[in-house]
């Protein structure tokens, strides 16, 4: 029984890490991970020991960190002026940057994305610059707002589990 629950914990911690790894990688879907990681614990070590409230929490964190991204998105992008094909050639330049140049490509690809979509949509260089360098920002700040709040859900999941 013990070596089984040292393998369940190596896969839970191997969740979380994967959970991190995934902020570079959108294609691995963090909170997700995060959530198989609780999973793991719930039904492979002790099924009675997660509480409501860490529950809650962590749904409410998860909300979070969906709207974190979202409106980190929002608010640089539109501030700088983007337009709509901009929007969708960052997402486009997000999920192929996740494959080429790793993991770099999820910095460059939605930046030159948006600067070739913006420019197409006759915008001078300079406007079309401003708007890829806040896709950059945009990117940057919803990544560090996510990370934070991976890690409080985690935070929260052993503070349960220790208690």
């Amino acid at each position: 029984m013990f070596t089984i629950d040292i393998l369940f914990w190596i896969l839970i911690i191997g969740c979380f890490i994967l959970s991190f790894v995934g902020l570079l990688y959108p294609i691995i879907p963090s909170v997700l991970v995060i959530w198989a990681g609780v999973g793991i614990y719930h039904f492979g070590i002790n099924s009675n020991e997660i509480s409501w409230i860490t529950v809650t929490m962590l749904v409410i964190l998860t909300i979070l960190l969906f709207l974190a991204d979202y409106l980190a998105n929002q608010h640089f992008v539109e501030k700088a002026g983007a337009t709509q094909w901009g929007n969708r050639a960052a997402a486009i330049g997000l999920i192929v940057g996740s494959f080429v140049i790793p993991p770099f490509g999820v910095i460059i690809i939605p930046f030159a994305f948006v600067l070739i979509a913006e420019m197409l949509q006759k915008k001078s260089f300079q406007e079309s610059f401003k708007v890829a360098f806040a896709t950059f920002i945009a990117f940057l700040s919803g990544t560090l707002a996510k990370a934070v709040v991976q890690l409080i859900m985690i935070i929260v999941f052993f503070v349960d589990v220790a208690i």
